[in-house]
């Protein structure tokens, strides 16, 4: 059996706003605790994302004992309840998923529609509301959080490395916004990985991660350039998209340490076959 480390963990508290680095982290039914539990949503209940507003990847986020923090360049910090009570029970749409979200409060709104110029509010994701994760690809008892549609994004560190070989630039792993980062492999090993086990968590890998315009902007400045999409349409397209990353289902809750030995439990067939 194979084994590599796992050498990163990020967590996304707000879906689309900047992420955080964690050494030890536990695991929920829906992924990494706190992941994607908050996200924006304009006036037509539709998700809100770097893919139309760029802007949002200089809100930065940060966790205190009972707290999430939002912080972002000429605004006053804005502390929010962890653990949310209450709030208004709003039907929101998260690509063609409907789900109950509920307000946090009138603060956070006027905050972010300040700063994004866009008339908007924050929602969280009560802890009794189940999202089912795509049938196709999963099991019924599979949840997710407001992340796009998986639980997890994996990344093996030389797939980034191979891929700024490709571009002639140094992109960071921000700009690819994974949840679990694996060192020690052979560049993009994770495409033909169907089943591995990280510390004493199983997870399984059902596809690979189509790619938006999201990498594209630059997490610090919110500048948006060509790529890293003109690179992926050259060396990694299939069926008229371009892959980066596997998406990835848990099959226990636990804790992830930076550290913790990946074993590679089942591979199949190269996702993209590339």
């Amino acid at each position: 059996m194979t084994h590599f480390i796992l050498s990163g963990i990020y967590i996304y508290p707000v879906k689309s706003l900047a992420g955080i680095s964690m050494r030890h982290w536990p695991v929920s039914k829906t992924g990494l605790l706190h992941d994607r539990k908050w996200m924006l949503i304009d006036k037509d209940r539709q998700f809100l994302s770097q893919r139309k507003l760029p802007r949002m990847a200089l809100i930065k986020t940060a966790l205190a004992e009972n707290d999430l923090i939002l912080s972002a360049p000429g605004m006053e910090n804005l502390m929010l309840p962890l653990t949310p009570e209450g709030g208004e029970i709003i039907d929101s749409t998260i690509w063609r998923d409907q789900c109950d979200a509920r307000s946090v409060s009138p603060e956070a709104d006027q905050w972010l529609s300040r700063f994004l110029n866009i008339d908007c509010r924050l929602v969280y994701q009560p802890d009794d509301e189940i999202r089912r994760v795509d049938p196709n690809y999963a099991q019924a008892t599979d949840q997710v959080s407001f992340a796009d549609g998986f639980p997890f994004l994996i990344i093996s560190e030389n797939s980034l490395a191979s891929l700024n070989r490709e571009m002639g630039l140094d992109f960071p792993m921000a700009r690819f916004r994974p949840n679990l980062v694996i060192a020690g492999c052979p560049a993009y090993a994770e495409d033909s990985w169907r089943e591995i086990r990280i510390g004493a968590i199983d997870f399984r890998l059902p596809k690979p991660c189509s790619r938006c315009s999201v990498p594209t902007i630059d997490p610090e400045t919110a500048q948006t350039g060509k790529e890293p999409l003109i690179t992926l349409n050259r060396v990694r397209k299939w069926q008229n998209k371009v892959y980066f990353g596997q998406n990835a289902l848990h099959d226990q809750c636990g804790a992830l340490t930076v550290g913790d030995i990946v074993q590679v439990k089942s591979t199949g067939p190269s996702q993209p076959p590339i």
